[in-house]
């Protein structure tokens, strides 16, 4: 498939710099993927859509401050460093802004010298490996230190860094959010399970592919970067339990859709696990883990719509989008919402 087909029209307006006052306020548009129908709703409405005995699965990574800006120590260069994954004990893989710059023997300097990074190995792709020099903890000095990894179409400063951090955000470790999360409530996850609907926990860590584009034109040529992720037992026998009483699984956001689609490829069934993927959903992926999927709206081009077509169908989704843009949705991360059942 080309590249281009994966294209639409976008006016910048539309693309939200800001989150909004309340998370659960953003619109919903609902997508029949079957017969292409499209309403028109508001976040909290997802209520109406879930059923008792559906299990809805949310992946509960919590991004790291993990955007550093420092100076070379030899020549006062600044440099800006977007930690990606550890690799050991204090090494980490980073995105490396201008990594031209930045060679094996480099050291940087952060917070006038309380965080140092010598730099181990040069990777493709801007990436580096560093070490890292410090006293103390390293997380708590990241969190003095570092910032939230915001996608570069965002220009505005986030006053509140939790709002990009979902409300059941736990375990450490992402580049960047899982989106289609940030618009859920501590107030509307306890009225979706009051309606018996389960919630269930996934974990996996948001890495490079998120800031990739896809520079290739025929898109079944593009490689994605390996991101880590993790099942426990008992959300393994709930999703099990799930299928086996006719009901939904129900996917929010993308990366729990990779991970259960990663989980049922590799095993045939749901069952304890961890570890990487570098799942490429496009158009002809056949889906067994997922039966509905609550999204946000994707850049063009991107991984992401590939495989909200793969799910949906590409000509539903285009309409989907040309109808989103037609009655001005917000786009993107801080954006609004579509449910695909």
């Amino acid at each position: 498939m080309k590249l281009d087909e994966f294209d639409f029209e976008l006016p910048k307006e539309l693309i939200a710099q800001t989150p909004l006052p309340e998370r659960d306020h953003s619109r919903l548009l609902v997508l029949n993927k079957e017969n292409g129908d499209i309403s028109h709703r508001h976040f909290q409405d997802i209520i109406d859509y879930l059923n008792p005995g559906d299990t809805l699965v949310l992946n509960d990574t919590k991004v790291l401050p993990a955007r550093l800006i420092g100076v070379k120590e030899e020549t006062n260069a600044v440099i800006e460093i977007l930690l990606l994954k550890e690799t050991g004990e204090n090494t980490w893989e980073a995105l490396t802004k201008p990594a031209k710059r930045v060679k094996v023997g480099t050291i940087l300097s952060f917070g006038e010298g309380k965080l140092k990074a010598k730099c181990v190995a040069e990777k493709e792709e801007g990436i580096r490996l560093f070490q890292f020099l410090y006293e103390g903890i390293f997380l708590e000095i990241l969190e003095e230190l570092g910032t939230m990894p915001l996608p570069p179409y965002i220009h505005e400063q986030l006053k509140d860094q939790d709002r990009y951090q979902t409300v059941y955000a736990k375990n450490l470790g992402s580049a960047a959010a899982p989106t289609a999360g940030l618009h859920f409530t501590k107030e509307l996850l306890a009225k979706i399970a009051a309606k018996k609907v389960n919630i269930a926990y996934i974990t996996l860590h948001v890495g490079l592919g998120t800031f990739r584009p896809v520079n290739v034109e025929k898109i079944e040529e593009h490689h994605m970067h390996s991101e880590f992720y993790r099942m426990t037992r008992e959300v393994a026998q709930l999703l099990t339990d799930t299928r086996a009483s006719g009901h939904r699984i129900i996917a929010v956001g993308t990366t729990s859709v990779r991970t259960l689609e990663t989980i049922m490829n590799k095993y045939g069934k749901f069952q304890e696990c961890s570890g990487w993927t570098d799942i490429f959903i496009y158009p002809g992926y056949q889906f067994h883990g997922v039966d509905a999927l609550i999204t946000n709206f994707h850049l063009p081009k991107s991984t992401l719509i590939m495989l909200v077509s793969a799910f949906a169908g590409k000509e539903k989704i285009m309409t989907a989008y040309k109808e989103a843009v037609t009655q001005k949705y917000r786009f993107f991360s801080f954006g609004d919402s579509m449910f695909i059942q």
